[in-house]
């Protein structure tokens, strides 16, 4: 089968003929239907993230956010059939720890990153496995299209996580996402969706413009004077929530010091060689503003269905946050234009055999 495979960290990214995945007992394989191109993948190719234990060893299989249909299923599997289309998480779990028995699977003791261990290879591919099926397979409704599924992989299902539960926002709240690629628009949406007021700080003026398509009430361009003031001009004093989409240390603090007292910060998104995991913050500030600062990883397999359930009402829609589809001999380029930001919303695979 076709693959893009990662052969060396920051070299040019290679379409190669790889061998089918390997059934286990207690998974599937799946034919991948989409797969979103993200900048997590990117980050990966570049040969970050060795801190956080998301570093393959080459070659490697990329890509993580994938849909698909099930082609295989193994001897012990009890809940998923072959023909089942379903959404593939990329925070593969154990479903037998203490935190997966508490709900909390997305950061499971076992925890296997699709795509970014070694012990997962991704969905750049025709096929691919998915361990612990039972747990990890999410099923699809016949209300939920083929485009819609191939939209909602880690940035949208992570911004749902970081906004409905970790961010809990709604009831009007002033929500201000810093950097709006695919997770910050996806963020402002779903936001906008649960009853809150976001704001997009970018320094593109095509982002700020598709941010406030997908429901921002204000936007503001980083790149023009002091994004923090204005940010408190708008909100009359700070946000109530704030999020970092991007994972550098100029969105991170920034988003922390756009809130008001009392304010909660989600952060999101992870940082690149330059910062290895480290950020500075204003400690004293968390304590004499009782500021809140969570971490936001995925989205739990079994909260999978109030997302979908909201997708099928039509109160969200992943579709608006996709740019363009492509095949899988456009996924090296597509990842490339990312070291330049040069991508707008989701691109999706969605034909592996081109």
């Amino acid at each position: 089968m076709q693959a893009v495979v990662l052969e060396a960290f920051r070299e040019p990214l290679q379409v190669q003929d790889v061998d089918r995945p390997e059934l286990t007992p207690e998974g599937i394989i799946a034919r991948v239907d989409g797969c979103g191109v993200c900048r997590s993948d990117w980050h990966c190719w570049q040969g970050d993230w060795d801190w956080f234990g998301y570093r393959p060893d080459p070659p490697h299989i990329l890509g993580h956010e994938p849909c698909g249909t099930v082609v295989e299923v193994g001897a012990e599997v009890e809940t998923v059939s072959e023909g089942d289309r379903i959404a593939i998480p990329f925070n593969f779990a154990c479903g037998k720890c203490s935190l997966c028995r508490n709900g909390h699977e997305n950061i499971c003791e076992n925890h296997v990153g699709l795509g970014f261990m070694n012990e997962a290879p991704g969905a750049f591919a025709e096929e691919v496995h998915v361990p612990n099926a039972d747990i990890n397979a999410v099923p699809l409704s016949d209300g939920i299209s083929t485009d819609t599924a191939a939209g909602i992989g880690c940035r949208f299902m992570t911004s749902y996580h970081a906004m409905a539960h970790q961010g809990d926002v709604g009831d009007g709240e002033s929500v201000v996402v810093h950097g709006c690629g695919g997770i910050g628009l996806s963020a402002i949406h779903i936001a906008n969706a649960l009853g809150a007021n976001p704001i997009a700080v970018d320094i593109q003026a095509e982002k700020l413009e598709k941010a406030e398509s997908l429901g921002a009430v204000a936007t503001v361009d980083a790149s023009q004077g002091d994004p923090v003031k204005e940010v408190h001009d708008i909100t009359d004093g700070g946000a109530d929530v704030s999020v970092d989409a991007l994972g550098i240390e100029t969105t991170c603090r920034n988003a922390v010091d756009s809130l008001g007292k009392g304010g909660r910060h989600v952060q999101v998104g992870l940082t690149t060689s330059e910062e290895a995991g480290e950020i500075p913050l204003p400690t004293d500030e968390f304590v004499a503003k009782e500021i809140q600062f969570v971490g936001s990883l995925g989205l739990q397999p079994s909260r999978y269905p109030e997302m979908l359930s909201m997708i099928e009402s039509g109160k969200i829609d992943p579709t608006k946050l996709v740019e363009k589809t492509i095949d899988i001999q456009q996924v090296p380029d597509e990842l490339a234009a990312m070291s330049d930001y040069g991508t707008l919303g989701i691109p999706v695979c969605t034909d592996f055999t081109a």
